[in-house]
């Protein structure tokens, strides 16, 4: 069992910058990781997703080159740097984990959830 729990959200400006943080506790497995992100009304969709050993990350078209997907392993948390905040950002946004190294964008595939974080971008 993995417990991710997510944190850094709040309320930012259009065109403004913030980092998402996911504690994971330990657990002696290397995962792959991901964020998420669910607007109101809409399906949790895919944002970004990252390797154990960080080799390979992944992003969504709509915010790559404006986001960042990292992890520290040794501090066992992944993050997320969102800039250029557009209000087609605002979500809850979920941290996930899985056993499996290879990075898929289908939600019901990974096997551990944070509670998840709400990023609002005003316009």
């Amino acid at each position: 069992q993995v417990q991710l729990v997510e944190s850094g959200g709040g309320l930012v400006q259009a065109g403004g910058s913030r980092r998402l943080s996911c504690a994971a506790s330990a657990s002696g497995r290397t995962y792959a990781m991901a964020w998420f992100r669910q607007a109101p009304g809409k399906e949790r969709e895919f944002v970004a997703g990252i390797t154990w050993f960080g080799t390979r990350t992944y992003y969504a078209d709509s915010v790559k080159g404006r986001f960042t997907i990292s992890r520290d392993n040794a501090k066992n948390t992944l993050y997320l740097q969102m800039n250029s905040l557009k209000p087609e950002d605002t979500a809850v946004y979920y941290c996930a984990a899985r056993r499996e190294q290879s990075i898929v964008v289908v939600a019901n595939a990974w096997e551990y959830w944070g509670q998840g974080t709400q990023v609002t971008v005003s316009s």
